[in-house]
């Protein structure tokens, strides 16, 4: 059993009912539609990098990751607008207005593997037989036997 309270009404009820909300919806399915029919024309590369923001008086604004992608939109820009305009949509426009805004969460960097290699283990040992600081010695010997699979013990 669920409680809900007295004033918990479904989301269907809201936006039939709140003007606001009914309008921000159907703002937010203009911008999904607009978001479509620009990936439709940009480059593969381009579409996780640019996104529709708003269209409107004949500008459609975009949110590009970083300030290459906006140069490379803008260099688009007329190719862009004539495709475009052929969506009833997109009739009216004339500009796209460019404005940088990185993304708030950063990819982590790529992990990058050390391959193993038998000839750096054997070079590596041989420096360490040369060096005569114990520290550097041990820790020379260790990266050794690391890129031979030995266990360090």
């Amino acid at each position: 059993m669920s409680f809900h309270p007295l004033h918990a009404r479904r989301p269907g009820d809201l936006l039939r009912t709140h003007s606001t909300l009914k309008g921000l919806f159907n703002q937010a399915r203009a911008v999904e539609r607009l978001q479509i029919l620009l990936e439709s024309v940009l480059e593969p590369a381009a579409r996780e990098h640019c996104r529709a923001a708003s269209y409107r008086d004949g500008v459609l604004r975009l949110l590009v990751a970083d300030s290459q992608w906006a140069t490379r939109v803008r260099y688009q820009q007329r190719r862009l607008i004539r495709q475009l305009q052929a969506y009833a949509e997109f009739a009216t426009l004339t500009k796209i207005h460019c404005k940088v805004q990185p993304p708030l969460v950063k990819k982590a960097p790529p992990v990058r593997k050390m391959r193993r290699s038998a000839v750096a283990a054997d070079s590596l040992s041989e420096t360490a037989g040369h060096i005569s600081d114990p520290n550097l010695r041990s820790a020379l010997e260790r990266l050794a036997r690391h890129h031979r699979g030995e266990s360090d013990e």
